[in-house]
C-alpha cells in the first residue's frame, strides 16, 4: 500500500474544473472527496467522471497506473463541508470566479481544518492576496491555476500569497508533479499570472491585425496553429530564440533585437473587445467559420480534446 492510498484531497466545487482536478488527483492514486453545496451536484459529478474515465480507458488514454475501476473507488461525494474536509491534507477550491464567493468559502474551510492543511485556489484571474484576505493563517495558501482542459493540458501555475511558506510551494509542486501535471512557480503574484499575460499579448495583437484589415480570422489562427504553435508545443519562446541564431540567445538579440523593438513600438492601443463595430465584425467572421450554437461548439471542443490527447501522447513519447 503506497502512502498516497492514505492521502485525501478535497475538491470544493463540482463543475468542469472541479471534475477535472478530481480526475487528475485520482489518476495519481489519491482519495478525492468532492464537495458541492448544491444538492445532488457532487453525486452527478461522479457519474460524469465515471463516464469520462470509462471512455478514456477504452481509448487507452487513461492517466496513471490504476484501472478505471480502481480510480473510481477513490472518489466520494459530499454535501456537508465538515465531512468533505475530514482527513484531507490538501484542498483545491474550484467555485465561481467571484471574489466574495471564494473569500467566504476559504473562511468556512479554515474553521474546519488543521493549520498544516494546504489551501489552494484554481482562480484564473484573482490574485492570492485578495482570494485569501479572510484567511487567518495565510502561510499555507496559494493559487494552483490549471489550464483548460487540465486532464490534457498539464501546466499548473503555482502563485504564492506574499505570506506563503516556501515549504507549501515545494509540497504543492511535488504533489502536482506526482499526479502528472507540469507545475511552474511564480515568485510573486501579478495580475493574470504568467500564462494569461502571455495569452493576452497574443490575443491583443491578433485582434488588432484582424481589425485593421491586415489578415482574416481564419488566417491569423493558422499563423498560430501551423506556425508558432508547431514550435511552442515543444519548446518555449526563450529556447526558440536561443536555437534560432548560430550562437544562441545573445546572438539572436544582436541580429533581431532592433527589428523586434521597432515592431513592438508600432503596436496599437489595447483593443475594444466588445463594444465597437470592429469587434462585432470579428465575432461575425468567427461565427461564419464555426457557428456559435451548442452543437457546433461542442463538436469543435471534442475535436480539440482529441487533438490534445494525440499531442500529449506524442510529447510523452519524446
Amino acid at each position: 500500500m503506497s502512502s498516497s492510498d492514505m492521502k485525501i484531497i478535497t475538491v470544493i466545487g463540482s463543475g468542469l474544473i472541479g471534475r477535472s482536478w478530481a480526475m487528475v488527483f485520482v489518476s495519481g492514486g489519491y482519495s478525492v472527496k468532492i464537495y458541492d453545496n448544491q444538492p445532488g451536484q457532487s453525486a452527478n459529478a461522479i457519474t460524469e467522471i465515471r463516464k469520462q474515465l470509462e471512455e478514456l480507458e477504452e481509448a487507452h488514454m487513461l492517466r496513471g497506473d490504476l484501472t478505471c475501476k480502481q480510480q473510481l473507488c477513490l472518489l466520494s461525494s459530499y454535501e456537508d463541508l465538515a465531512q468533505a474536509l475530514e482527513g484531507a491534507f490538501f484542498v483545491q477550491e474550484c467555485v465561481f470566479e467571484q471574489l466574495e464567493v471564494k473569500q467566504s468559502v476559504f473562511q468556512d474551510i479554515e474553521r474546519l481544518v488543521g493549520k498544516e492543511v494546504i489551501l489552494s485556489s484554481s482562480t484564473s484571474c484573482l490574485v492570492p492576496s485578495k482570494v485569501f484576505s479572510t484567511v487567518q493563517n495565510r502561510s499555507r495558501c496559494l493559487v494552483s491555476h490549471p489550464v483548460n482542459p487540465p486532464y490534457y493540458v498539464k501546466l499548473v501555475e503555482l502563485v504564492p500569497h506574499p505570506e506563503t511558506a516556501a515549504a507549501v510551494m515545494d509540497s504543492t509542486h511535488s504533489l502536482m508533479t506526482k499526479v502528472g501535471q507540469a507545475p511552474v512557480r511564480l515568485t510573486k503574484e501579478i495580475d493574470g499570472f504568467a500564462l494569461n499575460r502571455v495569452q493576452a499579448a497574443i490575443i491583443a495583437e491578433s485582434w488588432r491585425l484582424v481589425q485593421d484589415g491586415v489578415i482574416s480570422v481564419k488566417d491569423i489562427d493558422l499563423v498560430m496553429s501551423e506556425g508558432l504553435g508547431m514550435r511552442y508545443a515543444f519548446i518555449g519562446p526563450m529556447e526558440t530564440m536561443h536555437l534560432n541564431a548560430p550562437a544562441g540567445l545573445e546572438d539572436y538579440m544582436k541580429r533581431y533585437g532592433e527589428a523586434m523593438q521597432r515592431i513592438l513600438t508600432s503596436f496599437g492601443p489595447v483593443p475594444d473587445f466588445s463594444g465597437s463595430e470592429g469587434a462585432k465584425s470579428i465575432v461575425n467572421e468567427m461565427c461564419e467559420l464555426i457557428p456559435n450554437d451548442q452543437q457546433h461548439l461542442t463538436a469543435r471542443m471534442e475535436r480539440r480534446d482529441q487533438l490534445l490527447v494525440g499531442l500529449a501522447k506524442l510529447k510523452k513519447e519524446h
